[in-house]
């Protein structure tokens, strides 16, 4: 009977998290177009500065390949091929439709013979052990619910003492900045929105995760909890991002 009961839970929270999975996938297709520019609108251009300064965290001193989970417009991608011209990059993502984007961005910029995209679901990376240097993900981690195993994962795929790289919006602000932040995340951010998106109500949930993702302390620990180790943050812009760096053992 106990079997039984914890086969039915865990089916149940695989239906639960199959059909969040889809969520997203919607979410972020239905906001394709619109997806850079506001992006770059809504940080005032500091995530590039951000995913700069993430791709110059980067060694890679094996394999010389990086991938990048959840890599919408292969935006990370293209700053550490900028930073590291020696690099292959594979990028995976559940999003086509953002892939596609990215795809005619690294061929205006030369860069399509260093670069593979392909759907994936950070769940089940379809790669080998220890087959990158580095593994990275700039603001996706916060858009899956089970945190841990897409940590685990990451750390599987990269060699003994690679990197696990990610870039995230945080709370870790002084009083005040942080009431602005949350002031510009649940009025500002949905209106403009309103205005440049088919579907402005993607903002509204893009906003509460953000608002709803853990403090930098509570992330380190589930870094920590995938089994990675030197687990470090850099505080970035004030305390409104933030990269988490970890290595896996060995």
């Amino acid at each position: 009977m106990k079997d039984m009961k914890n086969s039915t839970k865990r089916h149940e929270r695989a239906v639960a998290e199959a059909g969040h999975t889809e969520h997203i996938k919607g979410l972020f297709a239905s906001i394709a177009g619109g997806y850079d520019f506001l992006n770059r609108f809504n940080s005032l251009r500091r995530d590039v500065s951000w995913r700069r300064r993430a791709a110059r965290l980067m060694r890679f001193e094996n394999t010389r390949r990086l991938l990048d989970v959840a890599t919408g417009t292969a935006d990370i991608i293209i700053e550490t091929l900028h930073a590291h011209p020696e690099v292959k990059a594979v990028g995976v993502d559940l999003v086509p439709e953002l892939m596609d984007i990215g795809r005619q961005k690294l061929d205006r910029l030369g860069l399509s013979d260093s670069v593979e995209l392909m759907e994936g679901n950070a769940l089940e990376l379809p790669f080998e052990d220890a087959s990158f240097d580095v593994s990275a993900i700039a603001f996706g981690i916060r858009n899956i619910r089970q945190r841990v195993h897409a940590l685990s994962e990451m750390r599987r795929v990269v060699v003994p003492g690679g990197q696990v790289i990610v870039l995230e919006l945080v709370f870790d602000s002084p009083v005040l900045v942080r009431w602005l932040h949350r002031l510009y995340l649940g009025a500002i951010m949905p209106a403009v929105a309103k205005m440049f998106s088919g579907n402005p109500d993607a903002y509204i949930y893009l906003a509460r995760s953000i608002m709803d993702f853990p403090t930098p302390d509570e992330f380190m620990e589930q870094m920590r909890c995938a089994g990675l180790r030197d687990v470090q943050y850099h505080r970035l812009t004030l305390g409104v991002a933030g990269i988490f760096t970890g290595m896996r053992p060995g």
